[in-house]
Formats: C-alpha cells, sequence, structure tokens
C-alpha cells in the first residue's frame, strides 16, 4: 500500500518526528519579573515581551501530529500579562495586598530566560501525549538575550 494511503497509525511506526511552533513567528507574551539578589537594574520590577519558541519531537498521533499547536500555546498563554517572581521575594505579599495575588506566578528559582525555559520545557512535558518524547524550548527576552536547550 502507498504510504499516503496507510493509516495514521502505520505513520507512527516511521519513526519520531519534530515539530518546531515559534520558529520564524514566535509565540510572544509580555510578563513582568524581579531577579531579587541581582546587584543591578534587574532587582527592579520590570517586564519583557518574550518571544518563545517551542520544539517537540515524538511519534505521530491518531489525528496526524506530534501535538496540536494550541496545547503548547496554552501553556505558555498561562504565563502572558502575568508577573513572575521567586519565592520569599517581598512583592508576593505586596500583590497579594493589593488584589493581584492571581496575577503571579511564583518560581523557586530566579525568573530568568533560562529557568523560564527549563519550567516551560517540563510543564510541556507534564502536559502533552506520552508520545512526545523531548521538548526543547528558546526564550528570548531580548533582541541580545535568547536562552535554551543545547542537546
Amino acid at each position: 500500500m502507498p504510504l499516503e494511503q496507510q493509516p495514521t497509525s502505520q505513520l507512527a511506526d516511521k519513526g519520531e518526528r519534530t515539530l518546531l511552533i515559534g520558529g520564524d513567528q514566535p509565540i510572544r507574551i509580555s510578563t513582568g519579573h524581579r531577579l531579587l539578589h541581582h546587584d543591578g537594574k534587574c532587582s527592579r520590577p520590570h517586564g519583557h515581551n518574550y518571544e518563545i519558541s517551542v520544539e517537540v519531537t515524538g511519534t505521530l498521533t491518531e489525528d496526524g501530529w506530534v501535538v496540536d499547536k494550541g496545547d503548547i500555546t496554552q501553556v505558555i498563554d498561562d504565563w502572558d500579562h502575568r508577573f513572575l517572581l521567586e519565592e520569599d521575594d517581598p512583592l508576593i505579599e505586596a500583590f497579594k495586598q493589593s488584589g493581584d495575588g492571581d496575577s503571579l506566578i511564583v518560581l523557586e528559582h530566579p525568573p530568568t530566560a533560562e529557568v523560564m525555559g527549563v519550567i516551560l520545557e517540563q510543564k510541556l512535558l507534564e502536559t502533552l501525549p506520552d508520545s512526545v518524547s523531548d521538548v526543547s524550548v528558546m526564550v528570548r527576552e531580548t533582541s541580545e538575550l535568547c536562552a535554551g536547550a543545547t542537546h
């Protein structure tokens, strides 16, 4: 039977595929943060228009894709127009007292682009189907700073 006529389940047997989301058109989110223990400007609350790209590796699902792009963007969009703070930052209490506690994402580590990439990778691996074997996230904070996994 020609390849184009084979059921999707047989195409999954052709090995892993890679899906790149946000290559030329990254996913964009606006997020605030501060680096609590930084000696420079980054210790002040500020924000960035982050650009995020995701590479997902896995076998094809019955739907004929590695993953649904919407599942990726849903995880990333959870951080859009939020403020990322490290545990024990005094700003956490200030946000809660002002009634804006729901706009916070509290992390165990400093909210750097590197940490953001690692956490997003973990969140995606937890969320995506078992057919996914690897996720790599690149987080561009500025035109000069981009962080991601190296494989």
